[in-house]
């Protein structure tokens, strides 16, 4: 198998002459990330209680030196920004964590303590920023935590800066856009498993850090790989316009739904002139369909709440900061910058529907379409991490589903099947390996890509076609602008050279999936049932939740596992019921408890065929957190 290889003369001077038509003499943003800066964390590593390092911020020192080959100039200039670390002052009483992990932790100082906003995404790198914090501002405790969407890097680190006891106590409450749990829930148990792994390809987490390898993933440096937290919340910010004061700190609070996440909201501090835009602004193109996966988001709505926050806010705003990069100061400026990121979303969602309407599918559009050349001479409007060509592809997805209509694309063959036939039209694979050769000496890797895929997946042993599909990749890496276009060439290289890397980081800990109602509980259970192996099997259980007074049925029949309220209904007698806790029924089927020693025990009282439970866990599957990506 081939090693790393150098920058084509291709990928080189393409790289070369973005060098000389972007305008790096603007520096502006260098002087605001550098702007209010304390101290950083010496040396910059975090590590968790058995040792192991979770985070490693002096790894991207290599970004001090001069671009090389390998990377696009421009991501190159934003991972730098990116890299920057410490403790900042943003404006009088807030203060901001950066470079400690993907996203940004907050800090607001009250009459008695400090509000936490967004604690990063381990609790070992929290707990390191508090310190950071701490060190230079006093030992203040924490009498607030605010959480500013449902994504796991704005929440995960919780335990790292306050405890349930304290939020239970009432010492610290804990602020979130109603329907957080339900989302922060459901995105990291239902599909967390498929979701991870990509996550893997998209933070390039086990890339070996420099010039050929890691250098960023354009919202932030990586992702932490240390414990992921949650505390539910105890206020939910449920309209626009709802004002709250935590520890004599005055906030009013914009809600977002449907933008960059399903529960999001800004907030602004009055008595401050301060502006919170959560991951709604940022110095990127964000993601309308990320590239790990989720639900497509809303780029028309998008863009209607950056209008209303323009409208409310930024007239009375001296400094706008957000859970990722560094901030903006000056009215004039922050009314530009948000009027440029909403032209920028509005743009892209009309224009991709008028060619949609005209004919166009979404793969012809992301190729066709071009930002106007205000938008396009922002540096915060470029995509490091979110794309015009895979955000345009989104927007279609999102009103038109995966099917371009043509009929010829209806009913095509999976994967394996479809790349033997194509191996096969095209005279077998050597035969396409010697002209994917000479497509690649000319630069055209794209192509290669695709066709050395369709002989890899026809032959998963072919080590000459995974060998050059590797060399593939990995230019496509180099020339690329995006930080996770970047990253997910860069690790299909890698493991088709090393073998699979499995999923680093873990995001449906034990504290995340505890927060599942019983309704997502059997949600989650109903996602494992071998269907095939069901479908025969009738299985019905009753769970008296004892302290929810509530019983839950779970029918397994016809390979789905249905459940319900039992309420009033008048139904036929189950097979089995099991009486317990809703923490215990947690620990019975997600956490791994032995059921059998819990009715041993007491905690769970069991009547009828106590059977029936073992043939239902019989048919569940277990989700694979290392399947592959690159190979069949």
């Amino acid at each position: 198998m081939t090693q790393q290889q150098d920058a084509t003369t291709t990928v080189s001077n393409k790289n070369s002459e973005t060098q000389r038509t972007l305008p790096f003499s603007d520096t502006q943003d260098f002087s605001d990330a550098e702007r209010g800066f304390i101290a950083s964390l010496q040396p910059g590593v975090v590590k968790d209680a058995s040792g192991n390092i979770v985070w490693d911020s002096d790894a991207f020192a290599f970004l001090d030196e001069e671009c090389p080959p390998t990377v696009h100039p421009s991501l190159w200039r934003q991972s730098r920004l990116c890299a920057i670390q410490g403790l900042y002052e943003v404006t009088d009483g807030i203060y901001q964590i950066r470079g400690l992990d993907l996203s940004n932790m907050t800090i607001v100082e009250g009459d008695t303590g400090v509000i936490i906003i967004d604690p990063l995404i381990s609790s070992e790198t929290a707990s390191a920023g508090l310190g950071l914090y701490r060190a230079h501002r006093g030992e203040r405790p924490v009498v607030g935590v605010i959480y500013s969407h449902c994504h796991i890097d704005h929440f995960g680190g919780v335990k790292g800066v306050t405890t349930e006891a304290d939020v239970a106590a009432g010492r610290c409450p804990v602020l979130a856009p109603t329907g957080f749990v339900e989302h922060a829930v459901a995105e990291n148990v239902y599909a967390g498993t498929a979701m991870a792994r990509r996550a893997a390809y998209m933070y390039g987490a086990a890339l070996p850090r420099g010039a050929q390898g890691s250098i960023g993933a354009g919202l932030g440096a990586t992702t932490s790989t240390g414990t992921p937290t949650l505390i539910p919340p105890t206020v939910h910010i449920d309209h626009t316009g709802q004002s709250e004061v935590v520890d004599g700190v005055r906030i009013e609070f914009q809600l977002t739904p449907g933008t960059e996440a399903p529960a999001e909201m800004n907030f602004y501090f009055p008595d401050k002139r301060a502006l919170c835009m959560a991951e709604n602004a940022t110095h990127t193109l964000h993601n309308l369909l990320t590239l790990r996966g989720a639900l497509v988001r809303d780029p028309h709505v998008w863009s209607k709440y950056l209008t209303e926050s323009i409208n409310r806010y930024a007239s009375r705003t001296d400094v706008l900061f957000a859970s990722h990069h560094w901030p903006t100061w000056d009215t004039p400026r922050i009314t530009d910058f948000l009027s440029v990121q909403r032209d920028l979303y509005g743009y892209l969602h009309d224009q991709t529907l008028r060619a949609m309407n005209k004919g166009s599918v979404g793969i012809e559009i992301a190729e066709d379409i071009d930002l106007p050349p205000a938008i396009e001479k922002a540096w915060h409007t470029h995509g490091y991490y979110g794309s015009v060509s895979h955000n345009v592809k989104a927007i279609y997805q999102r009103y038109m589903g995966w099917f371009n209509g043509n009929p010829a694309n209806l009913w095509e063959h999976p994967p394996v099947a479809s790349a033997k036939r194509h191996v096969e039209f095209m005279g077998g694979a050597q035969e396409v390996i010697a002209k994917a050769r000479r497509s690649y000496d000319e630069g055209d890797f794209r192509w290669v890509a695709q066709v050395l895929n369709y002989v890899i997946f026809a032959d998963p042993d072919n080590t000459e076609a995974k060998a050059l599909q590797a060399d593939t990749l990995e230019q496509l890496g180099y020339g690329s602008e995006n930080g996770t276009w970047r990253n997910f060439f860069l690790m299909g290289a890698y493991e088709l050279r090393n073998g699979g890397i499995g999923t680093p980081t873990v995001t449906a800990s034990t504290d995340i999936s505890s927060a599942l109602t019983v309704e997502q509980l059997f949600d989650a259970l109903a996602l494992r049932v071998d269907g095939p192996r069901a479908w025969d099997a009738k299985i019905t259980i009753d769970w008296r939740v004892s302290d929810q007074s509530a019983i839950h049925r779970t029918q397994l029949r016809n390979g789905l596992l249905v459940h319900f309220d039992v309420g009033d209904a008048d139904l036929p007698a189950p097979d089995a019921t099991f009486t317990l806790t809703s923490r215990a029924l947690h620990e019975a089927l997600l956490g791994g408890t032995d059921l059998s020693a819990m009715i041993d025990d007491g905690s769970v009282v069991a009547d009828g065929n106590v059977v029936a439970l073992s043939e239902l866990v019989g048919y569940l599957d277990s989700p694979d957190p290392d399947f592959a990506i690159v190979t069949p």
